[in-house]
């Protein structure tokens, strides 16, 4: 008989060790709490239940959690998806079973399953588990964060086992996860309905429609969502007043999971941000009522100052308008108040007044409080033919009365792969930098049919630790004067307001020259005449400080730029155009670390002249 259950007990240990859930487990502060059962009337095992958070367990087994059964063949019960509609609220329900009341290895219905910890009938036996067969348990694995059981045991100093068990939250770093869900049981997810030509127009106007401003469905902020602080915080939404006086939140357009604007974006306190998305718009139907193209849009928005229900409303003050024209010059209009800005359409293919570009200046107080806003518009023409129409938005928060411009870091210190260079240019007065992250050291920005010396260039800065080419084509005909071109183009390769200096750290200060790497070219033009064909930089850095920590430091760059050596119908191959390139690569010149040895301690004991008397 001893045998049989022995061999049972092995069976079902091996049987249970395939259910294991691999977990990743995040500690957090818990409280314990203990309960003591007896053993055989004398000796006590005590469980220890760890919990973070709080919650009311249900009093029965949810109907989600598969019935156990004997046979090891049979397939887990499926929940059963709810038929009413879903809410909408947005916010993460808490599960109807908690995660302590899963357990994969209890098989046997009113009996305790040998080394199964976390079966709810074993009492007394947990005293002569060797182990348990399920160490943990997890939630729903597809959520950002959820709770995962964990079962061990230790051995008293009686040799009797004890049981211990915690519930702990456990973050998943998958960028797939899911942040939030408005399912009512929390465990299961239906299917979403696949696009098809019938109902493609239906759920891209259900996800992407524009909700910038519009009291329709624009997301009402609950009473009982507002803290007891009159002023928002860091990442809070800010919240827009109405006409008749409801609460909606800001949105800011920014580009989904595709390059379309997604209108229903929230702005969040003091989070600049700056985005760049594209709409498809038909003219004739979308000149003059879609409001994503109208400058009201933008305009006539008001804010709550801050997150009570008293709180004052702060309307959007128009600091400019800048009109640009079909070639990209731009002139700011002089506003006055009787100016009609409202698309437009000139003719079939031509709309005029569409909002190009949007800059939200935001300043608040040290309380959290926004006291003023201030939006600053870009307006153009817009033709069919540069279809999909192209959209900036950028936000920026200052505090008031605040004497110094926040400088943007790239690292602090060293450089963080993916910031842009910090570069700067020498006066009399010392090193000098702009205030605008955007002005630095920059690369053309590659477009197609981009022409050298004809339209707008646009730029991309420097990224530090990211190599790029980009570039742009010249044609022979607008290369007739050779002088006057090669300045142009070497213009353009450079960008405007060339800088001379980097900095060699991404917080390196302006009053230490020595932080400041030089930009060397050895650039000197022959007599006969010649254009530039490439410009290319080359950044030289290494790894400062501990290796336990190093920072990035940019210790040299390079400016290479080589021009042509034959005449340029020999280089086009007889097709008359050209391609000028500019290009930058990040070089490590990193040392290999060596280990390092301490000294050996000396001694330097001084003893008394008559230690050794009357030896000596």
């Amino acid at each position: 008989m001893a045998a049989s259950a022995v061999a049972f007990w092995h069976t079902s240990s091996l049987f249970s060790l395939f259910l294991l859930f691999p977990v990743v487990t995040a500690n957090e502060n818990t409280t314990s709490y203990n309960f003591n059962t007896t053993v055989f009337g004398e000796q006590n095992v005590t469980f220890n239940f760890t919990d973070n958070y709080t919650t009311t367990p249900p009093t029965e087994f949810d109907s989600t959690t598969p019935t156990p059964s004997s046979s090891s063949t049979d397939e887990p019960v499926q929940p059963t998806l709810p038929t009413e509609p879903l809410p909408v609220s947005g916010r993460l329900l808490t599960p109807v079973t908690s995660v302590d009341r899963l357990c994969p290895c209890d098989e046997h219905k009113d009996v305790c399953d040998i080394n199964c910890c976390c079966d709810r009938e074993c009492n007394e036996e947990v005293a002569l588990f060797t182990g348990c067969s399920v160490d943990a348990v997890s939630g729903n694995k597809q959520l950002c964060s959820r709770d995962v059981a964990s079962y061990a045991l230790r051995t008293t100093i009686d040799g009797y086992s004890e049981l211990q068990s915690s519930i702990q939250k456990e973050t998943n770093y998958d960028i797939l996860c899911i942040q939030t869900q408005n399912r009512v049981d929390g465990f299961s997810h239906p299917s979403p309905a696949l696009p098809t030509d019938s109902n493609f127009d239906s759920l891209f106007k259900q996800f992407t429609s524009f909700l910038f401003g519009s009291e329709e469905n624009s997301g009402q902020a609950s009473t009982a969502e507002l803290q007891a602080s009159s002023g928002y915080q860091y990442g809070d939404v800010m919240v827009t007043a109405g006409v008749s006086g409801q609460r909606g939140m800001f949105w800011l357009p920014a580009p989904s999971v595709t390059a379309d604007c997604m209108d229903s974006s929230p702005a969040a306190f003091l989070k600049d941000q700056s985005s760049r998305c594209s709409r498809n718009v038909v003219l004739e139907q979308d000149c003059s009522t879609l409001l994503a193209l109208s400058m009201g849009t933008y305009t006539s928005i008001q804010l709550f100052a801050g997150k009570n229900k008293d709180a004052a409303v702060v309307p959007v003050e128009v600091a400019s308008v800048v009109l640009q024209s079909v070639d990209g010059t731009q002139t700011e209009l002089q506003i006055s108040g009787g100016e009609n800005l409202s698309p437009a359409l000139l003719n079939p293919t031509l709309c005029a007044n569409v909002v190009l570009k949007v800059a939200y200046v935001i300043k608040y107080n040290p309380a959290g409080e926004i006291v003023n806003v201030a939006v600053s518009l870009v307006l153009g023409f817009f033709s069919e033919a540069a279809l999909p129409l192209e959209q900036e938005f950028h936000i920026t928060f200052i505090q008031e009365n605040v004497g110094e411009v926040a400088i943007h870091y790239s690292g602090n210190p060293g450089y963080v792969v993916g910031l842009p260079l910090v570069s700067a240019s020498r006066t009399a007065d010392g090193i000098v930098r702009s205030i605008d992250p955007r002005d630095t050291l920059s690369l053309l920005h590659s477009a197609e049919d981009q022409d050298c010396l004809q339209g707008p260039q646009q730029r991309s800065p420097v990224l530090f630790g990211l190599d790029s080419v980009s570039g742009c084509t010249l044609r022979l005909e607008d290369a007739a004067n050779c002088s006057l071109v090669f300045q142009v183009l070497l213009d353009v390769l450079r960008g405007p307001n060339y800088p001379q200096y980097v900095a060699s750290f991404g917080n390196s200060p302006l009053d230490y020259p020595l932080d400041w790497v030089p930009i060397k070219n050895d650039f000197s033009p022959g007599e006969s005449c010649s254009i530039p064909l490439s410009l290319h930089l080359e950044i030289e850095w290494t790894k400062y400080g501990s290796l336990v920590n190093p920072q990035a430091q940019i210790v040299s760059i390079k400016e290479v730029i080589q021009t042509n050596t034959t005449s340029l119908e020999m280089l086009t191959g007889g097709s008359s155009v050209l391609s000028i390139s500019s290009s930058v690569a990040f070089i490590p010149v990193s040392a290999a670390a060596l280990p390092g040895y301490r000294a050996m301690p000396t001694i330097d004991a001084k003893l008394p002249f008559d230690f050794f008397f009357p030896f000596v």
